[in-house]
């Protein structure tokens, strides 16, 4: 989710003045009101199964549901496209708000009178410097727009040059097209004289400093605002129409706090209601792309604003759908360059089509030269799958080369083992088989080996989907209820056992079990004790810490409930103001798989909960053992480049004997915790 900035969970509202923002205690009680059955059950038909609901999935298709509602986590969770997150995610999601409108919303819903609160001195500062920001851009589209419909200049100009690329004077005005003067102050001078700070003047590059005088950013170019996706300008394109070769043919904004163009589409705002109409998103590559689509009635439709595709773009996009098309004019070279990008989609579990418009041709010129009718027509016909266009187009490439040939495919290999969807992989790998002329097995196997690389090398914040086996293998799947580390570079097992440690903490966290304790005269007795404090204890007893952050950032949050007297359950962390710490504990109280009563039938099976104790034994003495275990190999390299050094081992060998020692000890778990 790409939200607002926040302080806490209070909102800053831009309307109101002065600032305000939602109380917390307000935020509260909407997540408190707002029953996660509820409000999924305005959407989506729900039915008893367990402690849990069941429903089709609102956000893909499916016929098989699993969309899981859990009440008493206030969590949903779909186990098909990977949604999931608390009442307000939801909403969210659904319809497509931001927060504060989600908020609202749900008060609304649910009959809570939102009243706002005046900021605190510090919060009031952080909000003028981004509104100034604000403000600063839309007086520059305001200024520009208005030298392009009412100056000379601008009028023989630019407005002749967006008039020859064949835009309406009603599509110029929709997209706020404009024209900053070819003169050196122009626009600054105006911009001073209206009382605007050059510090502001200079973060959004609408001015720039030369010898202590102020010039303008965009001087002789036609502008292009870029707006986020509540319409507000947050930074322009400007394109000169100088033929001087030494002139760069666009300049855009430079990032400032409003506007960071890895996490902007041009044309967002104009497309994000067609885009979740016609569930597409229509991808191209310039500004003139998109105003021409809009103005021949296609809608959903965006570019990314003159950089490489980004992750941030693609989430962006995906909040609104799960499909992009990728529009291509007929240069092959540049379709090539791109595909690096277009494998970052996939990655995403996205779906990705491309059309290649006929040589000479581009989205802009195609767009202006056939009615609206035949350009979707020419659309919809063309559109290939990306990696089967792929395959289609380098194939041509390895005609009478087997080294080529072998190239191409681990190529294809590489971007179908990004896929986190099992089904799909196998789908393409089935069809890419056809393709290439090379059996199915050769390519699962070299998938295997790709995956395998792939898994070692995962990127930070990224888990595997939650339905996929680790390879292609359908004889490999995992049914571990815990994901892969999603934070830290680190893939040990210690990363691993300390994320089933913070699974524990939050599905079992407040509740009791009996252990046996030491007292103060070292005696052991049997003591009834919550599982988190159980846990707590023998981290900070023995004084470790988690490897990965998040992880920390977790236990942290229980430690601090417990020296405050509380009692902190997991589900209360589904609503935290970290979007990371929502999304891992969404994604760790999710049940994949849910036991039936067969107790009915005089079954009896046990579950989790009901071995708590042998089950929470095990999961501190295998974190601990990690540990350990990563501690001695720490030490036996220090002891072996010591020993190349000639320096003195025999402390790094007691140590290596302490450490062998405690593994042992290990193997018998025992609770530690010191009454007070």
């Amino acid at each position: 989710m790409n939200l607002e900035p926040a302080t806490v969970r209070g909102w800053n509202f831009s309307n109101l003045d002065p600032p305000f923002m939602i109380p917390k205690e307000t935020i509260d009680n909407i997540f408190e009101s707002a029953h996660i059955e509820e409000v999924v059950g305005d959407y989506v038909v729900l039915k008893k199964r367990g402690a849990n609901m069941l429903g089709l999935c609102p956000f893909h298709d499916e016929k098989t549901p699993s969309f899981t509602v859990s009440p008493a986590k206030g969590i949903y969770k779909c186990f098909g496209c990977g949604k999931g997150g608390n009442s307000v995610n939801f909403v969210m999601d659904h319809e497509h708000f931001s927060y504060p409108e989600a908020l609202r919303h749900l008060a609304k819903r649910f009959g809570i009178e939102v009243e706002e609160e005046e900021m605190s001195p510090e919060q009031q500062q952080e909000y003028n410097e981004r509104e100034s920001l604000y403000i600063v851009s839309q007086f520059a589209e305001d200024y520009f727009v208005k030298q392009l419909h009412e100056s000379e200049e601008g009028q023989a100009i630019g407005l002749s040059y967006f008039k020859e690329r064949g835009f309406t004077e009603e599509t110029i005005k929709k997209f706020k097209l404009g024209y900053s003067p070819d003169s050196w102050e122009a626009f600054s001078d105006a911009a001073k004289s209206a009382g605007y700070k050059e510090e502001y003047l200079k973060a959004t590059g609408l001015s720039k400093e030369k010898n202590g005088k102020l010039f303008d950013g965009y001087k002789g170019r036609v502008i292009f605002p870029i707006h986020n996706l509540s319409g507000r300008p947050i930074g322009f394109g400007g394109r000169t129409l100088k033929t001087d070769k030494r002139t760069p043919k666009y300049i855009n904004s430079p990032e400032c706090e409003i506007y960071n163009k890895r996490k902007v589409l041009y044309g967002i705002f104009y497309a994000r209601k067609g885009i979740a109409q016609d569930d597409n998103c229509y991808l191209v590559e310039g500004y003139t792309d998109v105003i021409s689509m809009h103005q021949a009635g296609v809608e959903n439709v965006v570019a990314s604003s003159g950089t490489s595709l980004t992750p941030d773009q693609i989430r962006l996009i995906s909040r609104y759908t799960k499909n992009i098309t990728i529009l291509f004019d007929g240069d092959t070279a540049g379709i090539k360059a791109s595909f690096r990008g277009i494998d970052l989609i996939l990655e995403e579990g996205m779906n990705v089509k491309v059309v290649l418009f006929p040589e000479g041709a581009d989205p802009d010129s195609y767009a202006k030269s056939h009615t609206t009718e035949q350009l979707k027509e020419f659309i919809e016909g063309n559109a290939k799958d990306f990696l089967v266009f792929k395959t289609d187009l380098l194939l041509s490439d390895t005609e009478g080369d087997p080294i080529k040939k072998a190239a191409l495919i681990r190529e294809i290999v590489a971007s179908i083992a990004i896929i986190p969807d099992f089904i799909t992989r196998s789908v393409y790998v089935k069809e890419c088989s056809a393709i290439l002329d090379i059996p199915e097995e050769a390519l699962i196997n070299e998938l295997n080996k790709t995956r395998k690389n792939q898994l070692n090398k995962r990127k930070p914040g990224r888990a595997p989907h939650p339905d996929e086996p680790p390879f292609f293998d359908p004889g490999e799947q995992s049914l571990s209820p815990t994901p892969a580390p999603r934070q830290g570079e680190s893939k040990s097992t210690v990363s691993y056992q300390e994320l089933d440690l913070v699974r524990v903490l939050l599905l079992h966290g407040p509740k009791v079990v009996s252990v046996q304790v030491l007292n103060e005269q070292d005696e052991q007795v049997e003591q009834e004790v919550r599982i988190a404090d159980f846990i707590i204890s023998e981290i900070l007893g023995d004084q470790l810490e988690m490897e990965d952050a998040l992880h920390g950032k977790i236990v942290a949050a229980f430690v601090e409930a417990q020296e405050q007297g509380e009692v902190m359950e997991g589900k209360k962390l589904v609503n935290h103001e970290d979007e990371a710490i929502r999304e891992l504990c969404t994604e760790l109280l999710s049940d994949r798989h849910e036991l039936h009563n067969w107790e009915k039938r005089d079954i009896f099976v046990e579950g989790e909960d009901k071995k708590l104790l042998k089950m929470l034994n095990g999961v501190v003495s295998s974190y601990k053992a990690a540990r350990v275990h990563q501690l001695r190999d720490e030490n036996a390299q220090m002891i072996k480049e010591a020993a190349a050094k000639g320096e003195d081992v025999i402390p790094l060998i007691q140590k290596k004997m302490l450490l062998d020692s405690l593994l042992s000890s290990l193997s018998t778990p025992q609770g530690r915790t010191v009454i007070r």
